[in-house]
């Protein structure tokens, strides 16, 4: 089973849609192998967004995601990266579709409530720098087998 890295952006805690988020992923199947609320500070920021500094949204980006708490989780599933991203939608919430996650509660491009790996290399990455081995549990999950063969 393949884990992707997925975090409830400041705009999601702060409007209460975290419970909505996660019971759209644990409606589609995914299975939560960790999840914690944390406050992200400046060095754990330019780490997450390091293949942008240097653009001009960087440091807006990186102020925004320190702004309020986030959700950080690691979500388990067949094609999990992939069937994550189409769950959430298009980074711009105009051009997701209507029943993604953006396209429900994304307000514009920054403030598109939600972030996912873009790859399993991304995802390996991003789940090392908020998570320790130690916090992600590993549990049979009931119907388990109903979702995939």
């Amino acid at each position: 089973m393949e884990r992707t890295f997925i975090m409830l952006k400041p705009d999601a805690v702060q409007r209460g849609l975290v419970g909505e988020v996660i019971s759209r992923f644990e409606k589609k199947g995914f299975k939560l192998a960790g999840m914690k609320l944390i406050q992200v500070h400046r060095d754990l920021a330019e780490e997450h967004y390091v293949e942008h500094r240097g653009k001009g949204f960087f440091e807006p980006t990186v102020d925004y995601i320190m702004s309020s708490p986030v959700v950080a989780m690691v979500w388990e599933g067949k094609n999990a990266v992939a069937l994550a991203r189409e769950l959430m939608g298009a980074t711009n919430p105009a051009s997701s579709n209507p029943g993604s996650i953006r396209g429900m509660y994304g307000m514009d491009i920054s403030r598109n409530v939600i972030h996912g790996s873009d790859s399993l290399a991304s995802a390996e990455r991003e789940i090392a720098l908020y998570f320790k081995p130690e916090e992600l549990i590993d549990y049979k999950k009931a119907g388990e087998e109903w979702l995939s063969e």
